[in-house]
């Protein structure tokens, strides 16, 4: 599904913003990454640092941050967490957040609570597509995904 080019995928978690997307992984952890929006309001995505594995981030606090042409700033975090792992491609080739923003995850965390209670400020399925295209109409946003 897509909206003004803005690539959705239903199956995952976003915070109400749609800047960022969790999905359930099988040993109880969740993958976080950007958004189809967020990659193409950032632009050619030159940097991602990730907090070190073993590290806990409280609800607020960024698991990473990314450096752009035009922007450099936190990736949110929606929930209390421990970094698990970082996206090791994601780190040596930046510019696969623009490419692929659902294959490109930038980290794997274990949330601090359940992850179904560490998720219950995230929306999914329809009420997420409906979020993401008035996020859309709201900014004007137009996304566009390959090499910058």
């Amino acid at each position: 599904m897509e909206f003004h080019g803005c690539e959705f995928r239903a199956e995952l978690y976003y915070d109400r913003e749609c800047q960022i997307w969790a999905r359930k992984e099988d040993d109880g952890t969740l993958t976080v990454g950007m958004t189809d929006i967020s990659q193409s309001i950032a632009g050619k995505i030159l940097h991602v640092r990730v907090r070190r594995p073993g590290t806990r981030r409280p609800k607020g606090k960024p698991v990473a941050t990314i450096e752009s042409g035009k922007w450099a700033g936190p990736v949110p975090n929606i929930f209390d967490c421990v970094i698990v792992l970082a996206n090791e491609d994601v780190l040596e080739d930046p510019n696969l957040l623009n490419i692929e923003p659902y294959e490109a995850w930038i980290a794997r965390v274990q949330p601090v609570a359940p992850v179904d209670i560490a998720i219950k400020e995230m929306v999914t399925g329809d009420a997420a597509f409906a979020l993401y295209g008035e996020r859309c109409v709201r900014d004007d946003i137009h996304c566009e995904r390959g090499m910058r």
